[in-house]
């Protein structure tokens, strides 16, 4: 596991703390666009991903990148996660991750 450039887990509310930074996110598929990918956050922001994925996408994918804004990520990695997917879930983990157990993630 490359621990040297760690992402940070976030959803849309958390991801103007990390402007700059890499991030780690997961959407849901709204519309794909040539060089974009529009969705919504597990906390229900819409999110702009920036890139072009290899299709097909899925409905939940995840994206590793860097956030360049309050609401736009320009992203390395795709990874499909399926068409169905815990949403809520992973915005508990967000949360975790960006609060009183931010140590225990990279």
């Amino acid at each position: 596991m490359d621990t040297s450039s760690p992402a940070a887990f976030v959803n849309g509310a958390l991801l103007r703390r990390y402007i700059g930074q890499k991030v780690r996110a997961v959407i849901q598929v709204i519309r794909s666009d040539i060089g974009s990918v529009i969705g919504k956050s597990t906390d229900d922001q819409q999110i702009v991903v920036k890139g072009s994925p290899n299709p097909p996408l899925t409905t939940y994918i995840e994206v590793i990148g860097i956030a360049e804004t309050e609401n736009t990520i320009r992203a390395e990695v795709w990874t499909n996660f399926g068409d169905s997917f815990d949403a809520q879930n992973y915005n508990e983990l967000c949360k975790l991750a960006n609060g009183e157990f931010r140590h225990l993630f990279i």
